[in-house]
């Protein structure tokens, strides 16, 4: 295989006729030079040059080649010139992973403003509850809850205080009433979710110095959000979601938050790649458009109500 180094030695050899002229203008050393000519010469199976001490000259193999060297420099200079290009604009392919429920209802919105704004832009999105792997499947970027357990990802965070609230529909505690502490909520229908594997039915809660655990029951579980929240507004049961999903449903009054002088478990949301190269103007540009949409969706409508 020819290597670039070599290329570039056989190129400015040519064109100054001289090997320690083309060292120089290289920061290389003559024997390097003449190192990387041998290779080249080497790997093309031909001479390339006749040499004597006081002169250099291409032999007729060196002149056909010279023309397809310089051809593939260039090349690799205009490649290397379009990456850099593209890395300071915003425009390209981005493939992004989100959950289903925020996903739907606030993140694909915003996404299409972020793309009038940026028409050189081209999304590819995958919607799913199943985290993505970064290093093995076709995603540049994941918007993800919660805390990583692989420390070598970047995590730059959008909502770091975002926490998850216990919510029932006015009409499920209508008729089945309002639990009074974390205790109670296993005499209730308890909607779960399934992460992975596992499903989240150990709901954790905090007051003061004390910590409470509860296992609850329900007879309906799902590995889709956004089915969750549909369980819920439809009043069949009581669901343990991240405020996020569910702010729109509380402010409108779909929707009740339960035991509200409990702490509930923290629910951070993060936008996530493998590695910081891949923090290009495009992804920057797309984290401030989210911070700037969630600021305002977490604005409240009436500040001297709250949150709420």
């Amino acid at each position: 295989m020819v290597r670039f180094e070599d290329l570039q030695v056989f190129v400015r050899a040519a064109e100054t006729g001289s090997f320690s002229a083309a060292a120089r203008e290289l920061d290389l050393t003559p024997a390097v030079a003449s190192a990387a000519l041998k290779r080249l010469e080497a790997t093309l199976q031909s001479r390339l040059f006749v040499r004597s001490t006081r002169s250099l000259r291409l032999t007729s193999d060196g002149e056909r080649y010279l023309t397809h060297a310089r051809s593939a420099l260039d090349a690799l200079a205009s490649g290397r010139e379009a990456i850099h290009q593209d890395k300071q604009r915003i425009s390209g392919t981005l493939s992004i992973s989100m959950p289903s429920d925020l996903g739907r209802s606030a993140l694909l919105g915003w996404l299409d403003v972020f793309q009038q704004q940026h028409p050189a832009v081209n999304l590819q999105i995958r919607i799913s509850d199943r985290l993505a792997d970064l290093y093995r499947q076709p995603v540049d970027i994941a918007l993800r809850y919660g805390l990583l357990d692989d420390s070598s990802l970047v995590a730059l965070p959008l909502v770091p205080d975002n926490r998850r609230i216990v919510v029932a529909a006015p009409d499920y505690l209508a008729r089945y009433g309002l639990p009074q502490s974390p205790a109670q909520l296993r005499q209730h229908n308890c909607l779960r979710f399934v992460l992975g594997e596992v499903t989240h039915e150990r709901w954790r809660f905090a007051q003061g110095e004390a910590d409470h655990t509860v296992n609850v029951h329900g007879n309906r579980v799902s590995d889709d959000g956004e089915i969750v929240r549909r369980w819920v507004l439809a009043g069949n049961g009581i669901a343990y979601k991240s405020t996020l999903d569910v702010l729109p449903d509380l402010r409108a009054g779909r929707l009740v938050p339960l035991l509200p002088q409990y702490e509930t478990e923290a629910a951070p949301f993060y936008l996530i790649c493998a590695h910081r190269l891949q923090l290009s103007p495009t992804v920057t540009a797309l984290r401030e458009h989210l911070q700037d949409c969630f600021k305002h969706y977490l604005a409240p409508a009436n500040p001297r109500q709250g949150w709420v």
